[in-house]
């Protein structure tokens, strides 16, 4: 099992998969937990969390920085062992209740996740009863730290900020490692970039949020996807980044964002022609018409 691994005095990391959880506060003091990884990790983030603050521990509230699966996939479990509430943003809550679809990923952008985005569910999720608004005031668990709104990724994307050492939990509003590239993916290597890119519903929502978040000047920059960054010149990257951020020169949401509200989706920009799909068709199609017509079988025999 893997074990947490500090990233501030009492901010943990942990790795699932290909994605983050954080663990925020002392073993014998309050906690909380901000995101939960992948379904079925539900074991693993307990199992941590145990190793981390004590047995028979259990934080005061589970954080959401949005719903996507991978980032949502266990609290529901966990909310449930642990008589926890789910926070979320007033407008994340139609796609974590059940009431409405994400917007849908958009493939045609190109790059290793738009590739594998054809393969990603989007569809609504139920987290159950335990999901909770947002307080407009103290974060339970969360007692010295900022929530901010970082929209674009998803409609109630937020991220949080502690000032006093300038720790930035940012979710999906960026990564720190290349998701665009193969390489990126497989080896994880440290890269201030975009996240989930072809799910980015408002470019401009996107483009801002990093703004804010660079205007921030943070010591430390943890996200959803990859490992978290810390260096002296890290302020000065991350500004960088933001000042040349930019979003793809074609694809569905580039011209026209989806549009949401309380309810979930309000409407959506037309899909683009996408061209796999179709030629995965075509080679299943080939494939029948030289089974049906024993051309197969007659190369195996040969």
């Amino acid at each position: 099992m893997k074990a947490i691994e500090r990233i501030a005095p009492d901010v943990g990391w942990l790795p699932i998969s290909f994605v983050n959880a954080y663990f925020v506060g002392h073993s014998g003091g309050s906690w909380a937990l901000v995101d939960c990884g992948l379904p079925g990790r539900a074991e693993q983030i307990f199992n941590a969390a145990e190793a981390r603050f004590g047995a028979g521990s259990r934080p005061e509230a589970i954080y959401l920085t949005h719903g996507h699966f991978d980032h949502s996939g266990s609290a529901r479990q966990l909310a449930q062992r642990w008589h926890v509430p789910i926070y979320a943003h007033r407008l994340e809550l139609p796609f974590v209740t059940g009431h409405s679809d994400y917007p849908p990923p958009d493939p045609t952008i190109g790059g290793a996740m738009a590739f594998l985005s054809r393969f990603i569910p989007h569809r609504a999720r139920h987290l159950g009863e335990r999901v909770r608004e947002l307080p407009s005031g103290g974060l339970p668990g969360l007692s010295d730290w900022e929530c901010i709104e970082t929209p674009g990724h998803s409609p109630g994307h937020v991220s949080f900020f502690r000032p006093s050492d300038r720790v930035l939990l940012a979710g999906d509003a960026l990564a720190t490692m290349d998701m665009d590239s193969w390489s990126g993916l497989i080896g994880g290597q440290k890269q201030l970039s975009p996240a989930g890119a072809p799910f980015n519903y408002d470019w401009d929502s996107t483009r801002a949020s990093v703004q804010r978040l660079a205007q921030l000047r943070p010591n430390v920059v943890a996200c959803g996807h990859g490992a978290p960054m810390s260096e002296s010149a890290l302020a000065d990257r991350l500004q960088q980044f933001a000042d040349r951020f930019q979003p793809p020169r074609h694809g569905r949401y580039v011209a026209q964002s989806a549009e949401t509200d309380e309810s979930g989706i309000v409407s959506l920009p037309p899909p683009p022609f996408d061209p796999v799909p179709l030629a995965t068709a075509g080679a299943l199609l080939v494939a029948g018409i030289a089974l049906g017509s024993g051309y197969i079988e007659k190369q195996l025999r040969d």
